[in-house]
């Protein structure tokens, strides 16, 4: 199958509850696919997904039926071709119409290869205006269309963070998801790692509140012999806030929570300086054995991998500090994660507040006195993060808030939007603290 072919594959195959990463990967794993076209099919997939409330706009435009009724392979490859005509420049146009036209007759036969052919080729820079076909729409509207965007997450964000910062996030969901890193102070240092020469285009995190472990770059081919070693692992910096807000110390017994993939915990191990014990839990037995892969290949020994439901699970011990990463709608991380944004909805929201009100109840029941607890999302929904905070709080007078960090999506070059805060449980006899 070629590149077009593969990403057409994934896009109709992919349903509520896959992942088009983990589709793709399927798919490329025995393609024979050379690396540019790999990176051709990511890209396509990627860029499809992100941009199909747009990629429909426009097609409707054009289309001279009814759009709602076309069948959804042919949705697709329309979708497919006019992303590639308006969104990547180094594609040639010939190129995007011929294998758009291939596919529509291998897929829906002559007939409509033909209408493909037809509407592509009408399709392109010069014919498609949307600042003049959107000026008369309300705003929200007209941002939904123009960024691709949920009208409904774009008012919501209008309303908790202005005008200015909505548009500016809307517009890093569309960015290309910067890759980060974290150097492993358990087996080198940042000075004798970014001294590499393939890393002088290395990006590093500014700032003296203990993400300057974090760097940024584009190197991945040459980066991924350090991974294995163990020098590196891929983290966002803002996934590195909840930990440094926990700051467990050395001999300390710490609980995640919701641990995998085990960035967090092997963080953690990292900060403990790999003295202690860290209980890494998690539902499902693959993702506990990734954590026990990813933890040894980083020499992160502490780390005790165990299978168990957040919400029952009994360590058999008051951890000084729990870290509950939460499940939540991920809005701070939709760039990374091209179908998320259309998969989040106002009732997903709802039922993830309930879910992660529970398991704050439940994290707070394990805690020992004067322990920590932190609870983070890679959410910028308010329900999630800050009035979640507030109500538990309410719920749990024993608890006093120390410090909270809100990242919103491009905030900073490169970081996810993200929460975390940190709570103590107080000693009996201490005073109530600051609300």
């Amino acid at each position: 199958m070629t590149a077009r072919e593969i990403a057409l594959r994934v896009l109709v195959e992919l349903d509520d509850r896959r992942k088009s990463e983990e589709l793709l990967n399927r798919l490329l794993e025995h393609s024979g696919l050379e690396r540019k076209d790999r990176a051709l099919a990511k890209e396509l997939v990627t860029g499809t997904l992100k941009y199909r409330l747009q990629c429909d706009f426009i097609i409707s435009r054009f289309y001279q039926h009814d759009y709602e009724k076309a069948a959804i392979i042919l949705k697709h490859i329309l979708r497919l071709g006019v992303y590639q005509l308006l969104h990547l420049d180094r594609v040639p146009r010939a190129a995007t119409v011929n294998e758009s036209v291939k596919l529509a007759r291998k897929y829906k036969g002559e007939h409509l290869s033909r209408l493909v052919n037809a509407l592509l080729r009408k399709i392109s820079p010069e014919t498609v205006n949307l600042g003049e076909w959107t000026a008369s729409m309300p705003k929200t509207a007209r941002l939904s269309i123009l960024y691709s965007f949920p009208e409904w997450l774009i008012t919501r964000w209008i309303s908790y963070y202005g005008p200015e910062s909505a548009e500016k996030m809307v517009a890093h969901a569309n960015l290309p998801a910067a890759t980060g890193y974290r150097i492993n102070l358990l087996k080198t240092n940042p000075e004798t790692l970014l001294a590499l020469p393939f890393l002088s285009d290395a990006k590093t995190v500014a700032g003296d509140d203990g993400l300057n472990r974090f760097f940024f770059s584009k190197e991945f081919a040459r980066i991924e012999p350090l991974i294995k070693e163990g020098l590196v692992s891929v983290q966002n910096p803002t996934q590195g806030v909840a930990c440094l807000l926990a700051a467990p110390e050395p001999g300390n017994t710490v609980l995640d929570l919701c641990a995998a993939p085990g960035g967090k915990s092997t963080f953690m191990a990292e900060l403990m300086q790999n003295r202690g014990r860290l209980i890494a839990l998690d539902r499902t037995a693959a993702k506990v054995t990734r954590i026990a892969s990813n933890a040894a290949t980083l020499g992160a020994t502490i780390i005790e991998p165990q299978e168990g439901d957040a919400l029952t699970f009994d360590p058999g011990c008051s951890p000084d500090t729990i870290l509950l990463d939460a499940p939540c709608t991920g809005t701070g991380a939709l760039g990374r994660r091209a179908e998320l944004r259309w998969r989040t909805t106002p009732e997903k929201l709802r039922e993830l507040t309930t879910l992660q009100a529970t398991l704050l109840d439940r994290a707070a029941t394990l805690l020992r006195p004067g322990g920590i607890l932190v609870y983070a999302t890679c959410s910028v929904e308010t329900e999630e993060n800050e009035l979640q905070a507030d109500a538990f709080l309410q719920r749990h007078p024993e608890f006093v808030a120390e410090r909270s960090q809100l990242t919103l999506p491009g905030s900073r070059v490169g970081f996810d939007g993200g929460f975390a805060v940190r709570f103590r449980r107080e000693r009996r006899g201490d005073g109530a603290g600051t609300r």
